[in-house]
């Protein structure tokens, strides 16, 4: 089984990967994971480019990216389970559906709140795009 585990470095993402690490041995095999962490796009202004080079925005990119995927990693470093790490710029529902197609995966995991500040609402809207927009099973995790 191909998982694609979708972590932003929320209390909820984090709650994803302990189920997913809490289910791994549901299956015959330990899953094969996509572990993935997306990022909107900055924001294109003028004359950026005079001031904010395309090195330093693609370290920012990899500086934050790196930051949401610390703990995840290690809590399935710990559990022993084999995952790839991934960090993608683009619309964040939309980006973990397509990232979930093209590595041909089985299933998406995602907590169901991230860091908006929708912090109030019982399902984020990332979640709920993404449940609409998969063609694969979501476990939503809170």
């Amino acid at each position: 089984m191909k998982i694609l585990l979708a972590v932003d470095g929320s209390k909820n993402s984090l709650n994803a990967v302990d189920r997913l690490v809490e289910h791994a041995n549901w299956y015959r095999e330990k899953p094969s994971v996509e572990l993935l962490t997306v990022h909107l796009p900055v924001p294109r202004l003028p004359r950026m480019g005079m001031a904010v080079g395309k090195a330093q925005i693609a370290r920012y990119y990899e500086d934050e990216g790196k930051a949401n995927l610390a703990k995840a990693r290690k809590k399935l470093d710990a559990a022993g389970i084999d995952y790839r790490p991934r960090i993608v710029i683009g619309p964040v529902a939309e980006t973990i559906v397509r990232q979930a197609k093209a590595g041909g995966c089985d299933l998406i995991v995602i907590g169901t709140r991230g860091l908006t500040a929708t912090g109030n609402m019982l399902v984020g809207s990332v979640a709920t795009k993404v449940l609409h927009l998969a063609t694969v099973p979501v476990l939503l995790a809170k």
